[in-house]
């Protein structure tokens, strides 16, 4: 059984939902431009730049592809690129930050430590992601606060930062998500058929188990149950931190 058949459940409000989110992206894009969507290539971002494509918004796309990534989404990342009326850019980690990391580190550091582990999120995917916000007013994210406790308050907009945050999705529920990719057949990555609902790098993305906690299967290893890579932690001031 796949993804769809085991998960696209709508809620009972799911059209109030959809009609607040279609109206957040309108906005971003009408007041906060440059905007850019931030894309994964998850459940939830493919169902955002589904709905950017339909709303027919000028916000571009952009993926982290941290070297790391499983073929899977590497195939799904082509396929959007050839067909999204929205455009995809691709943004890599700097050779040279890789090469001298895995020189000093080893292939596989992020099992060592968390302090590690870190480090090579913050070369793969932190690095890159300043990149792809610079200049932009605002950026829009996948985040549900379904996802896991530390999102468990995610706004539907942060305004609040230098660079306001957009989160469409915050108040869906995963049954929400597949109820859209089901509605209209929405191209999504096989890894969420294999029990992945949450994709990240390959040595750091595990299937979970009937039961298991939605993001168990990231970081696996480690015991926190505050586990982020550093693209969407706050500090105190709550201004926007992007640091692992």
């Amino acid at each position: 059984m796949g993804a769809v058949e085991l998960h696209a459940r709508a809620s009972a409000d799911f059209d109030a939902r959809l009609a607040e989110t279609r109206a957040l992206l309108r906005r971003a894009a009408t007041e906060f431009s440059p905007v850019t969507q931030a894309s994964s290539l998850g459940a939830e971002d493919v169902v955002i730049t589904h709905l950017i494509n339909s709303l027919q918004l000028d916000i571009p796309v952009f993926v982290l592809d941290t070297g790391m990534l499983h073929p899977q989404t590497l195939q799904l990342l082509a396929r959007t690129r050839a067909t999204s009326r929205a455009p995809v850019t691709v943004y890599r980690p700097r050779d040279e930050a890789v090469i001298r990391f895995v020189q000093r580190e080893g292939k596989d550091p992020m099992y060592k430590s968390v302090d590690l582990r870190k480090a090579c999120c913050h070369i793969r995917k932190v690095e890159p992601l300043e990149r792809a916000l610079a200049g932009q007013r605002a950026w829009i994210t996948g985040l549900r606060r379904e996802q896991s406790n530390a999102r468990a308050e995610v706004p539907l907009a942060d305004e609040g930062a230098e660079r306001a945050k957009f989160n469409p999705l915050a108040n869906w529920s995963w049954g929400d998500v597949w109820h859209y990719i089901a509605a209209h057949g929405v191209d999504y990555n096989p890894l969420h058929d294999q029990f992945y609902p949450s994709v990240g790098c390959a040595p750091c993305t595990r299937a979970i188990s009937l039961g298991e906690d939605f993001r168990a299967g990231r970081w696996w290893w480690e015991s926190s149950d505050l586990k982020e890579c550093g693209l969407h932690v706050k500090s105190n001031d709550s201004k926007e931190k992007v640091s692992a």
